[in-house]
């Protein structure tokens, strides 16, 4: 290996011996682009990386707050600004009792890879709390994000720092956030979060882009190899957000989801989760987000408790897509063994690395890394909400249009309430103005609320699915 990278990452472990999992992410990356580092010795005149691992700030702070027989609490809060030189900041909140600093540095490191990969001008970032959601009451988790808030609004903006949502932190919890940020500040500024519901500014698709986003690349991964999505089984720990866009845009292509793991065991559906058991993936993990085996009692099919579904033989596609480290060398050896050619990561680091380095290893496997197969979700929302707050007056997406050209797209209609969906109504413009190009991927039209739906793409993902539209230029007769 490279001397300098062999000696940024012992330095690493030096100063930060006691952030296990902060060292194991520097580790991975820096030991799979030392190649590249042979070929630029500026960089370490220039001591890039050990620039890079250390965090241009971070910051803990207090949070108090009273539970419903007004007993008070106090958690941590943390925010990490890890880097900045493209965007502002932007990445989760983690609301789980595990977090504490290596994890949050950890996940700061590996967002600001994971954004420079969408081509959009975004830094990178994470925070959260070692506040645990599961088990609090609405009125608890609100009280808790408006204490969390009142401490963070100040260093947070739509061009400074834009958070997120992450573990045990969803549309409810990104409401309360808001919803003090917008008190204290006294201004609308819909880009300082992501993750809000619709109704507010939010995105449609967000709670299933990264999920939906995983798929499209499996599917990049395997037209590379030749090969297609229709007919494929596939195998995931996780049935959150990122599981359920999985399943959802997996049965929609044509594959099925047919092993999830959860924490208490794991289902083993040979018919795939599809139809209404996709919603009831949805009701099931709102009753309670720790048990899957509700599923199997309902639909009378396979749970094996307190197992994980690494090494099963009758899938052709592994999906990690709970939580960091999920992946061991034991389950490692399993997945090899299992004769398996596909092996995609979609958490955050979900594999050890001598895990990662020994499926690498593996002349008959196909491994296609987190950083690159779960940017989806950051990529949506970014596009759809930055890039549509940045435009009120007409509606600007980065997507493509048959031909592929990277291109804004402006609505403009003559009839609202005569479209039709079979006929060019709206325009599309390449990005220098050069040539329109008529499109008919109009593929719903609400005269009442005054919207359509439109099908989005995003270079390189593919597409995210469908996005209702409010805001265009509307020319009547």
């Amino acid at each position: 290996m490279n001397a300098y990278v062999e000696s940024v990452i012992e330095n690493v472990k030096r100063k930060h011996g006691n952030e296990p999992e902060f060292v194991q992410t520097v580790e991975e990356v820096f030991t799979s682009i030392a190649p590249m580092v042979d070929k630029h010795p500026e960089y370490e005149k220039a001591d890039l990386l050990n620039r890079m691992v250390e965090p241009e700030r971070m910051f803990t702070f207090r949070v108090v707050w009273t539970d419903d027989n007004g007993q008070a609490h106090t958690n941590i809060g943390y925010r990490c600004q890890f880097n900045g030189a493209i965007g502002p900041y932007k990445g989760g909140l983690r609301f789980q009792a595990n977090v504490n600093p290596s994890i949050i540095k950890f996940l700061g490191f590996e967002q600001t890879f994971k954004n420079s990969l969408t081509g959009l001008p975004m830094g990178g970032g994470k925070g959260g709390s070692d506040f645990d959601p599961a088990g609090k009451s609405d009125a608890e988790i609100m009280r808790f994000c408006q204490s969390f808030m009142s401490a963070l609004y100040r260093y947070i903006g739509p061009d400074i720092d834009v958070p997120a949502g992450d573990m045990g932190v969803g549309g409810r919890e990104i409401g309360y956030l808001y919803g003090q940020y917008r008190r204290l500040k006294g201004v609308w500024e819909n880009g300082v979060l992501t993750g809000k519901g619709f109704s507010y500014g939010g995105s449609l698709i967000r709670p299933e882009a990264t999920g939906y986003g995983a798929v499209y690349y499996l599917q990049e991964v395997l037209k590379h190899e030749n090969d297609t999505i229709e007919g494929k089984r596939i195998a995931i720990s996780g049935y959150g957000n990122v599981g359920w866009g999985i399943m959802k845009k997996a049965a929609e292509l044509g594959a099925k989801v047919t092993y999830f793991a959860g924490p208490d065991g794991y289902i083993h559906d040979p018919d795939g989760v599809v139809g209404e058991k996709l919603d009831y993936i949805l009701e099931m993990r709102a009753k309670d987000p720790m048990h899957c085996k509700p599923y199997a009692d309902k639909y009378g099919v396979e749970f094996v408790p307190g197992e994980k579904c690494w090494g099963v033989k009758d899938v052709d596609i592994y999906m990690p897509a709970a939580t960091q480290n999920d992946v061991r060398m034991e389950s490692a050896e399993k997945i090899a063994a299992s004769g398996v050619k596909y092996y995609i990561e979609v958490a955050n680091m979900p594999t050890t690395n001598d895990a990662l380095d020994y499926l690498r290893s593996q002349k008959h496997m196909i491994v296609a890394p987190s950083k690159a197969v779960n940017a989806g979700g950051v990529g949506v929302m970014t596009i759809l909400q930055g890039v549509f707050s940045q435009y009120p007056d007409e509606v600007l997406s980065n997507i493509r249009n048959e031909k592929g050209e990277f291109a804004f797209i402006s609505f403009v209609f003559n009839d609202l309430n005569n479209m039709n969906p079979n006929e060019s109504i709206y325009e599309y413009k390449n990005i220098d103005g050069a040539g329109i190009v008529n499109i008919n991927s109009l593929t719903g039209i609400d005269t009442t609320h005054k919207y359509i739906e439109v099908e989005v793409l995003i270079p390189g993902l593919g597409s995210v699915g469908k996005v209702l539209v409010y805001n265009f230029n509307y020319q009547g007769k």
